[in-house]
């Protein structure tokens, strides 16, 4: 069932936010626009002075999550992966520790299992768990252009509309706990390999002597156009990489549907190709960059070095598929 519901009068005035990195600073733009107090940790405290400063004064920072447990009856979890989620909910000095959280909202993109897992611990605790992983960047997250993917229980995510509306006005709820997470794994698969898609096509546009800028009007003007041409075919033309969401995080994700997709007896040859390009742009450093980045480590490819070339251009015998040597 999807939802599009603006923000209602019963958010929370405080709300905890763990993980002040891109997509919780985005998250806290929203929250501060349903008029939500915000007390936010991160284990990184040069993550906490930069949410800090400069920011509105509804934003307040804790030296640790237990804090945020003690006074926060809603958290929103925006960390990086399952494990940061549950080291936070159940490791040592966990914001449950403080006694008075009652509702969990994770943001983060996890382990479908592990979390499903999870919130069987949480609920004989008295505590909801609530996925709500984002489909979107974190500049479409602060606009509240993302969609978001809810798992968990009906009544737990009624009784919480007010705060997933301030989150987010365009939410679809796909299950019960876990199915957020593969919702989000179906979905970002289909999205990566479109922005690999377009980076492949440009680079190979180059080649042929088409240049970057005229070959995104092209696809912008045909039916090759997609939501990653218009989200991410300008950055990768000007090199503007500044991280909106990062080649490594996606890489996590890529590992995470692998991972799903093996233990449903699946292949995924395509999504195959796209992890080694991953791992390969994040061995060549590009992992903190935008994942419009991926056109680098295809540039690389496509230039190669002298072996590689010659080796490309070997003709293959076809009964045997080996090169005729």
């Amino acid at each position: 069932m999807s939802e599009s519901t603006p923000p209602g009068a019963g958010a929370p005035s405080i709300v905890g936010l763990v993980g002040l990195g891109l997509v919780g600073t985005a998250l806290s733009t929203r929250l501060e626009a349903s008029g939500c107090h915000l007390l936010g940790f991160d284990r990184d405290a040069a993550a906490r002075a930069a949410w800090t400063a400069g920011a509105p004064a509804r934003r307040t920072a804790a030296a640790a999550a237990a804090e945020l447990g003690q006074r926060c009856e809603a958290v929103v979890l925006a960390v990086f992966d399952t494990a940061g989620a549950i080291d936070v909910l159940e490791g040592s000095g966990s914001l449950l520790e403080g006694g008075l959280t009652r509702t969990v909202i994770d943001t983060s993109t996890g382990d479908p299992a592990a979390l499903q897992a999870l919130a069987a611990r949480l609920a004989p605790r008295g505590v909801q768990f609530i996925e709500a992983p984002l489909s979107g960047s974190s500049a479409q997250i602060a606009e509240g252009t993302a969609t978001m993917l809810l798992g968990g229980e009906p009544k737990a995510i009624t009784a919480h509309t007010s705060l997933l509306a301030a989150l987010s006005p365009r939410r679809i709820h796909v299950g019960g706990a876990g199915m957020g997470a593969r919702a989000k794994l179906a979905t970002n698969l289909v999205l990566g390999l479109n922005r690999a898609a377009l980076a492949e096509g440009l680079v190979f546009a180059e080649r042929l002597g088409i240049t970057p800028a005229t070959f995104l009007e092209l696809v912008l003007a045909t039916p090759a156009r997609s939501d990653a041409a218009l989200t991410k075919g300008e950055r990768m033309v000007r090199g503007d990489f500044a991280p909106h969401s990062r080649v490594r995080q996606h890489l996590k994700d890529v590992e995470l549907m692998l991972q799903a997709a093996h233990a449903a007896g699946q292949r995924l040859p395509l999504t195959d190709a796209h992890a080694r390009l991953l791992r390969a742009a994040v061995a060549a450093g590009d992992g903190e960059l935008d994942n419009a980045a991926i056109v680098r480590q295809l540039r690389r490819e496509a230039d190669g070095h002298p072996a590689q070339r010659a080796e490309r251009r070997t003709p293959c015998d076809p009964a045997e598929g080996t090169p005729t040597t």
